[in-house]
C-alpha cells in the first residue's frame, strides 16, 4: 500500500479518502441516473404491471413518482444526516393508487424493490471505483434505509386516508340513495340507516359551513336520535327522532344557543312514523327558499307555510305583487306609508288601536290609510287581507335577500 496525492493505492487501484465518498458516489450515480431509472421502473413493473390498471393517469403518475423518488434518494447521499421530506409526487401517487384500487401491499412492495435496486447500484459503484467500504458506505446505506422507513410511513398514511375517505363517501352515498328511495315511497328496508322510523320525527335542513357538527350537537343536547345525509346541493337533510313527541319551539330555542351566523336551520313540524318522517322533511324542504331569500337563520315551516308555497310558484308570486302591491306605489312616497301601516295592522291581529299605538299616530290616521288601500285596490280590505299579507311578507323576504 502506498500514498498517492489525496488518495491511497491498494492492490494497484487508487482508493478515495472516506470523506470524499459521498460526493464522488453522488456524482457517479447522477451520471448513471437514466440507466438506474430504467432498471428501477423494470423492477417496479415486475412487482405488478401498472397496465392492468385501466387508467393512463395512474401509469404516468407511477413513472413520475419513481423519477422523483430516485432523485431524492440520490441527492440524500450528498446531503445531511436528516431524511428529506417526501416528494409530492409520492403523496399524489399513493392517493391515486387508493382511488384506482391498487392494494397497499403492491404499493409498498414497489418501494422495497426500488430501494433494493438503488442499494445494489451504490455497492456496485463503491466496489468498481475502489471506494472505502467502511464507515462512510454504512452511513450511505443507513441513510437510504431511513429514507425508505420515512416514506413507508408517509405513503401508508396517505393511502389509508384516501381509502378511508372513499369508503366513507361510498357509505354516505348508499345512505343517501336509501333515504331518497324511502322519501319516494319505495319499499326499501330502512334498518341499515341505524335510525328508528317508527318514532316521532322533526325534519331539519341545515345549510352552511359546520352544519354537520351543529346538528350533531343539537341532537345530543335534546337526547334525540339523528339521521343525516348530504345531498349534492351542499345542504344536510337531517331528522331528530325519539319515542316521545317534542315541541318545535323547544328545538328552535336550543338551536339558537350559540348558533353560527353562517348557518341556517329550517324545521318541519313534528310527525310520527314513516309517513310522518316523509312529511316533516317535505315541510322543511319547502321552507328552505324562505331561509335562502331572507335574513332569518331559524325558520319553521308552520310560520312560513303559505309564503314558502308561493315562493315556489313564480306566476303566483309575481301576480300577488302586481295585484296587491303595485297599485299602492302610486302614492307620492311610493306607497311606503301604506305598506308599513298594513304590516303593523296584520302584526297586531288587525287591531286599529294597536296599530296606531305601534306607529305613533292617531287611530283616525290608521283608518284613513286603510281606506286609501281599499280605494287603490278597488276592493274591501277584509276580502283580500290574506293575499295582501302574503304579498307583503314576500316583499320582505325578497328585500332581505337583496341586501
Amino acid at each position: 500500500m502506498r500514498a498517492l496525492g489525496s488518495g491511497v493505492v491498494m492492490g494497484g487501484r487508487r482508493q478515495l479518502p472516506s470523506e470524499r465518498v459521498p460526493a464522488d458516489l453522488h456524482e457517479r450515480l447522477l451520471a448513471r441516473r437514466g440507466e438506474i431509472e430504467q432498471a428501477v421502473l423494470a423492477r417496479v413493473y415486475g412487482v405488478s404491471d401498472p397496465a392492468s390498471v385501466d387508467d393512463p393517469g395512474y401509469v404516468a403518475g407511477l413513472r413520475a413518482a419513481v423519477s422523483a423518488a430516485l432523485s431524492c434518494g440520490i441527492d440524500a447521499i450528498a446531503g445531511d444526516h436528516h431524511p428529506p421530506p417526501m416528494p409530492p409526487e409520492l403523496s399524489f401517487q399513493a392517493r391515486y393508487a387508493a382511488r384506482t384500487g391498487v392494494c397497499l401491499e403492491t404499493v409498498l412492495r414497489r418501494y422495497f424493490a426500488g430501494y433494493a435496486l438503488l442499494c445494489d447500484f451504490i455497492v456496485e459503484e463503491v466496489e468498481e471505483r475502489g471506494m472505502p467500504q467502511g464507515v462512510e458506505l454504512q452511513r450511505v446505506l443507513r441513510a437510504q434505509a431511513a429514507l425508505l422507513d420515512r416514506w413507508v410511513i408517509d405513503v401508508t398514511a396517505e393511502y389509508t386516508r384516501e381509502a378511508e375517505g372513499r369508503f366513507r363517501q361510498s357509505t354516505e352515498h348508499r345512505r343517501l340513495e336509501r333515504v331518497r328511495s324511502l322519501l319516494a315511497g319505495e319499499l326499501v328496508d330502512g334498518a341499515e340507516l341505524g335510525y328508528a322510523l317508527d318514532a316521532w320525527h322533526i325534519g331539519v335542513v341545515v345549510i352552511g359551513p359546520g352544519a354537520r357538527a351543529a346538528i350533531r350537537d343539537l341532537a345530543a343536547s335534546l337526547d334525540r336520535n339523528l339521521l343525516a345525509v348530504r345531498p349534492e346541493d351542499g345542504s344536510i337533510w337531517t331528522w331528530l327522532g325519539g319515542r316521545s313527541r317534542i315541541a318545535v319551539d323547544e328545538v328552535i330555542d336550543r338551536a339558537s344557543e350559540g348558533l353560527s351566523a353562517a348557518l341556517s336551520l329550517v324545521f318541519g313540524e313534528p310527525a310520527h312514523g314513516l309517513d310522518g318522517w316523509r312529511l316533516t322533511h317535505q315541510q322543511a324542504s319547502a321552507a328552505v327558499p324562505v331561509a335562502l331569500h331572507s335574513s332569518q337563520k331559524l325558520v319553521r315551516y308552520a310560520d312560513v307555510a303559505l309564503v314558502a308555497s308561493v315562493l315556489r310558484d313564480d306566476t303566483l308570486s309575481s301576480s300577488l305583487h302586481e295585484l296587491y302591491l303595485a297599485p299602492l306605489a302610486t302614492e307620492p312616497d311610493g306607497g311606503e306609508n301604506l305598506r308599513r301601516t298594513l304590516r303593523t295592522y296584520f302584526e297586531t291581529d288587525r287591531n286599529t288601536s294597536s296599530t296606531a299605538a305601534a306607529l305613533g299616530v292617531s287611530r283616525k290616521t290608521v283608518t284613513s290609510r286603510l281606506r286609501g288601500v281599499e280605494q287603490r285596490l278597488s276592493r274591501p280590505l277584509g276580502g283580500v287581507a290574506v293575499e295582501l299579507e302574503i304579498a307583503l311578507r314576500l316583499e320582505e323576504v325578497k328585500r332581505a335577500a337583496s341586501t
